[in-house]
């Protein structure tokens, strides 16, 4: 890819934007961004304005600086339709539905625009990053949700719905916590930052923000163990049933919740290990990310 492309990789909270020429970001921008919020405090309509506001800002503020892109690779957390390209539904941003993302910032910024699940869109940045790439690779990114991608022989499987990988909406807790999709119990309710600071007030009868439970955890508070513990356990569990579905090469880990794997991982290596079926058990390899924010960008700007 010697052309310059535009990748954006958009989270609940923030909007990252990059120049890509082959696997360089060449520039990059972070914007702050609560899409969460807005979509919680405005009706469908009005958030969907201001979402196109802001990323049309962002994205012409990238043009302007390199005239020359050719193309615009969104990924965005949410199920899109893959002939459409519609946002079906987002369980982080409620209201939006069926809508056009793509095709109203292409009209805005005057460049062909293409979106695509945010996890997916990561997953393909990451394997392009690996010096050895395998022949199939689950990718895992931990953050305000969770997310998840299947590489299978080097291309991107989004499924024929566009619900592919959709890891963080795995029941892993019969009757359990709301999700944001419409079901209870699913494993982004436990093992994303939200549900560890549900887990955390729940244990100690205190409400904090990830960052701080982590900082406790790394100071052995009990309570920020057990939540992390708690994410690794139900993380482990869905894992398992994910490899013995499409049994890949690699489990690769991302995401902002990922710098604490080492709260995470002894719980989750034995809840895996637990229920892998015999055969699969040590043959996994599973390794945690060390691109930080590269990934979604370089994956959106090969978004084709």
């Amino acid at each position: 890819m010697a052309a310059l492309n535009i990748g954006v990789d958009i989270g609940g909270t923030n909007l990252r934007v990059g120049v890509v020429r082959e696997l360089e970001v060449i520039y990059q921008q972070r914007f702050p961004a609560d899409f969460s919020a807005i979509c919680k405090q405005h009706a469908p309509e009005a958030a969907l304005q201001e979402i196109l506001r802001i990323t049309s800002a962002a994205l012409l503020q990238a043009k302007a600086a390199y005239p020359d892109v050719q193309h615009v690779g969104i990924g965005f957390p949410g199920f899109i339709d893959p002939k459409s390209g519609q946002v079906l539904q987002s369980p982080n941003l409620p209201g939006l539905r069926k809508v056009d993302l793509a095709a109203a910032l292409s009209r805005l910024i005057e460049l062909p625009v293409r979106l695509e699940n945010d996890a997916l869109v990561a997953a393909l940045g990451e394997y392009k990053l690996l010096e050895t790439p395998p022949r199939s690779m689950v990718y895992i990114g931990l953050g305000t949700g969770v997310g998840g991608g299947l590489i299978h022989a080097g291309l991107p499987y989004p499924g024929d719905h566009g619900i592919a990988m959709e890891i963080g909406h795995l029941i892993v807790e019969a009757n359990g916590r709301q999700c944001g999709c419409g079901n209870k119990g699913c494993l982004e309710q436990y093992a994303a930052a939200p549900g560890v600071i549900a887990s955390y007030a729940e244990l100690s009868g205190q409400h904090l923000v990830a960052h701080d439970i982590a900082a406790r955890a790394d100071a052995d508070d009990e309570a920020a163990l057990a939540a992390y513990a708690l994410a690794g356990r139900y993380l482990g569990q869905a894992i398992a049933h994910i490899v013995k579905t499409v049994d890949p090469e690699l489990v690769l880990v991302g995401g902002g919740m990922s710098q604490a794997w080492r709260h995470i991982a002894p719980e989750l290596e034995t809840q895996l290990d637990n229920d892998l079926v015999p055969v699969l058990r040590n043959k996994i390899t599973m390794a945690v990310s060390e691109s930080g924010d590269l990934a979604g960008i370089i994956g959106a700007a090969y978004l084709s």
